[in-house]
């Protein structure tokens, strides 16, 4: 039977009129599918927006601590850190420490801070001074150890009083602290005898450096500027730093307040003899020369170097007592008798600088009390040490006076500005 290659068209038609209704029932299951998908990853989305992935992160940490307190009476590195470190670590950290300030050095009464993260070191901080502190830190190697300013927000302020009993009571009134009173002794201790020379009546002005620390008064700084008037004679200060030169003390016109010699080696006390060439001797009776300068202090009280020099003596005397000498440039020396003990270091052959510290006022050999008995010598002869008239040093250079007197110019302007003094 031969095989028909041309069916009916009949056939052809019906299969036809099937074609669209089966077209139309996939296109509506794939349109059904996408639809499905499409809610599907939408709610997928949904519910990763709910709650979104978790990162991971690192563990919180520990909380910090912070001790603070002042060094008491007795306590060493080890009683302070003792709980954190080993023996071995503190003896480790007491020789790194050796270079910058050594830890046995550490006070009572000064301030300390020191810092934890969770039981474990991280700093200590130490005031050395009003100026310094000294920072130990944990670093790689062991201990980062760094001496550094402490710092201050500094103004400036001026103050003015006058004296009415002393130079100490005038400071206090005019709302300042004694050491302003010091420090005013030690800028023009070359031109004032304040022993000998301050009178009721005597006034100052100054200005000076208020210092504030986390928002906190801190003391004052530095004195910047002075007006002491004594007995009617007004001498000045200005604090700068000419060049290279350390900073210093000089008058209105330049020149250094700064001289050969001290007019005193006491800070404060009274005369209580004076240069005279024939004295009755107070234990002895005897009518003797008594080339020299008494002065009444308290036993203990600080002797220091008139000027720059050597000292050749420095022993007991029968009648002097304890006794140091020393000798000066240019053919000067100076005598200093009765002393309680002798400075640390102080011998013959020491080399001292002006102002440096060589004993403490006593009442050893022939003596009624504790005082000083100070002499100059000029030349091998006696000389009155309160008629000394030293030469200034080295003013201040020209390549600076232009910068000096705007300075000058600023101070004088705030000091002439300042509030009526307190005690007046």
């Amino acid at each position: 039977m031969p095989i028909d290659f041309n069916p009916p068209k009949q056939n052809f038609l019906r299969r036809s009129r099937r074609l669209p209704a089966l077209l139309l029932m996939v296109s509506l299951a794939g349109a059904g599918l996408v639809t499905v998908t499409l809610i599907k990853e939408n709610r997928q989305e949904q519910v990763k927006a709910a709650n979104p992935p978790t990162e991971k992160t690192a563990p919180p940490e520990a909380p910090g601590k912070t001790i603070k307190g002042s060094i008491r009476a007795g306590d060493t590195m080890s009683s302070l850190l003792g709980d954190l470190f080993t023996p071995k670590e503190i003896h480790e950290l007491a020789q790194q420490c050796r270079e910058v300030y050594p830890l046995t050095k550490i006070s009572a009464g000064q301030p300390y801070k020191l810092s934890l993260e969770g039981d474990d070191f991280k700093r200590f901080t130490y005031d050395i001074n009003y100026d310094d502190q000294l920072i130990i830190c944990r670093d790689e190697e062991g201990f980062a150890v760094s001496r550094e300013p402490i710092q201050y927000r500094i103004e400036q302020a001026a103050v003015k009083g006058t004296i009415t009993s002393s130079l100490f009571q005038a400071v206090v009134d005019s709302g300042e602290s004694e050491a302003l009173a010091l420090q005013l002794a030690d800028v023009f201790a070359w031109d004032v005898d304040f022993f000998h020379d301050i009178r009721v009546g005597d006034s100052f002005e100054a200005v000076v450096e208020k210092r504030y620390r986390n928002g906190r008064p801190a003391g004052s700084g530095r004195l910047l500027a002075a007006n002491f008037t004594v007995q009617g004679e007004t001498y000045q200060a200005f604090y700068f730093q000419d060049g290279d030169r350390a900073p210093g003390y000089y008058d209105r016109e330049g020149r250094s307040l700064r001289k050969a010699f001290l007019k005193a080696p006491l800070t404060f006390g009274r005369i209580s003899s004076g240069f005279d060439m024939r004295r009755r001797h107070p234990i002895t009776k005897q009518i003797k020369a008594h080339p020299a300068i008494d002065y009444a202090a308290p036993t203990g009280t600080p002797i220091h170097s008139v000027g720059t020099g050597t000292v050749s003596f420095a022993a007991y005397k029968r009648y002097n007592g304890n006794c140091v000498k020393i000798v000066h440039p240019n053919g000067w020396m100076t005598m200093y008798n009765h002393l309680s003990r002798f400075g640390k270091g102080v011998k013959k052959g020491t080399k001292v600088k002006q102002g440096e510290l060589i004993g403490y006022v006593g009442s050893t050999g022939l003596s009624t009390g504790p005082h000083l008995d100070y002499r100059m010598y000029r030349n091998g002869k006696p000389v009155n040490p309160l008629k000394i008239k030293s030469p200034p040093a080295t003013p201040i250079s020209r390549a600076n006076m232009a910068q000096f007197r705007a300075l000058v110019a600023d101070r004088v302007a705030l000091m002439q500005k300042q509030a009526p003094e307190q005690n007046a």
